[in-house]
């Protein structure tokens, strides 16, 4: 009996063993073909980046290279980065504006926090979303904060082409190329200092789908130029800017704000800071794409902004869509003729271009432009004509009413000459009738001191030649005209 025992005792050992050894061979045997052996790299990452786990119906589609290449998974990381790190004694700062120390001690596989509202987490996406192509423009940006985004982008699209310029170009001229090169209908550009977040990138695609000429950002979360540290940004607020042409953030309006009653709808925005967008290609380039007269960076957030709302579009911000982004407090690198010239430049011709007779507040507020060069703009004039675009009244009237003209230089009266006043007579002409003033001004007699112009909504006053008995009539405001600076009606 005993003997019986012992032997079944030993071929149950040995059976397990065999066992064991059998399920560990089959393990780790390499799948059947190489798509489900991308499908589950993609997986397995996604999910190491804070992204789902597995591959859903919603899932972005990629843009999959048919090569059987596997050159990217065998990167050294580790000698990437060894050999642009800091030097022992270094400034951690000076060379990038950032703790590059901190940056290099991260590395790219560091996990971070979803930082969307919980009904993000239900939204659903079409299965059929179009493709898109990630454009991320850098120069001597450092290797261990351009890293963690490519390795995230990387995850989810395993396409890469790299383009590099034959001179400095700048962010704008850079992202143009970069646009022409792309293959896909969506175009994404980021900043190459960013962490992309849980599901950042369908939302966006989603909002483009369903309606081509929307343009739409994700919030954008802060990472500390410290020590990384990634910081949830409020969800309440969007891109605005002063007259002087610099942009901030700012609350909803409490109108816009009690309008919304589900967290996760989309925020009207009437500019966009411009570091991370998504559009479609067709609509960028019908658009004009850039201003590729604009240098460098700054400036070209608002060009953009004026001719999607004022040329037939819309611009978004989505609270289920969250980039992380080191937001620094200078530039790290040079501009050819100064950051000051080149951002006056920039938005000096953005305000020539797009801001009609309201130009003359920017200039107000940033009088150093008065006088700087910026180049011909007779392109993105003819431009806006064959575009048909708004006015800057009605983007004012209609997308940013905030934004209120500075009172302190407008002065309302009548003009008069004994017991008569001087009226308009439809949009050219001008007469003298007896004064009205109750119970309030007449249209046709009121006038607006905006100096040095005397003016009636976008006409002003002007002398038909600097020799006695002119005439004075309506014409539209034109700033330093000097015939409508400092017009006496006798």
């Amino acid at each position: 009996m005993r003997r019986i025992r012992a032997n079944a005792i030993l071929i149950l050992t040995v059976a397990w063993i065999l066992g064991t050894f059998y399920y560990l061979w089959q393990d780790s045997k390499p799948s059947s073909s190489s798509s489900s052996s991308s499908s589950s790299s993609s997986g397995s990452q996604l999910k190491n980046h804070g992204q789902k786990g597995r591959l859903e119906e919603r899932t972005l589609p990629l843009i999959v290279s048919d090569d059987d290449d596997d050159e990217g998974l065998h990167f050294d990381e580790k000698a990437f980065l060894s050999s642009k790190q800091l030097k022992t004694g270094e400034d951690p700062y000076r060379e990038h504006a950032f703790n590059l120390q901190e940056s290099d001690r991260l590395g790219s596989e560091r996990a971070i926090r979803d930082t969307r509202h919980y009904r993000c987490a239900s939204m659903t996406f079409d299965p059929d979303l179009p493709p898109t192509s990630i454009i991320i423009t850098f120069h001597n940006e450092a290797r261990s904060t351009l890293l963690p985004e490519d390795c995230r982008l990387l995850s989810q699209i395993p396409k890469v082409r790299c383009l590099r310029n034959e001179r400095r170009e700048g962010l704008i001229r850079s992202r143009v190329r970069g646009a022409s090169a792309a293959s896909a209908s969506i175009l994404t550009f980021l900043d190459s200092h960013c962490e992309v977040n849980t599901d950042w990138l369908q939302p966006m695609i989603q909002r483009v789908k369903e309606d081509h000429t929307r343009v739409v950002s994700p919030i954008i979360d802060v990472i500390s130029l410290d020590n990384f540290a990634y910081l949830a940004a409020s969800a309440d607020l969007r891109g605005g800017f002063d007259w002087s042409l610099h942009f901030k953030w700012e609350q909803i309006p409490i109108e816009q704000k009690m309008a919304r009653n589900d967290p996760t709808q989309p925020i009207r925005t009437p500019v966009i800071a411009g570091g991370i967008f998504v559009m479609d290609k067709g609509w960028f380039n019908h658009l004009g794409q850039y201003d590729t007269h604009m240098d460098i960076w700054g400036g070209e957030n608002f060009e953009l902004s004026f001719r999607v709302w004022m040329c037939g579009g819309s611009l978004e911000i989505l609270p289920c869509s969250r980039v992380g982004h080191v937001f620094r407090k200078r530039h790290p690198y040079d501009f050819p003729e100064g950051n000051a010239l080149t951002y006056i430049k920039n938005t000096r011709r953005a305000a020539e271009v797009w801001m009609d007779e309201y130009k003359q507040y920017y200039y107000a507020a940033r009088p150093s432009a008065q006088g700087k060069a910026f180049g011909s703009i007779a392109d993105r004039l003819a431009l806006r004509r064959k575009l048909n675009c708004n006015s800057f009244r009605w983007y004012l009237e209609n997308v940013y009413p905030e934004l209120k003209i500075p009172e302190q230089e407008v002065a309302y009266s009548l003009l008069k000459q004994g017991g008569l006043c001087l009226e308009s007579h439809g949009t050219d002409s001008l007469g003298l009738a007896e004064c009205k003033t109750t119970p309030n001004i007449p249209a046709s007699q009121k006038w607006t001191l905006i100096e040095p112009q005397i003016r009636q909504h976008d006409l002003c006053l002007a002398i038909t030649a600097f020799t006695a008995g002119s005439k004075v009539r309506l014409e539209p405001c034109i700033i330093k005209e000097s015939r409508q600076v400092g017009v006496c009606v006798i």
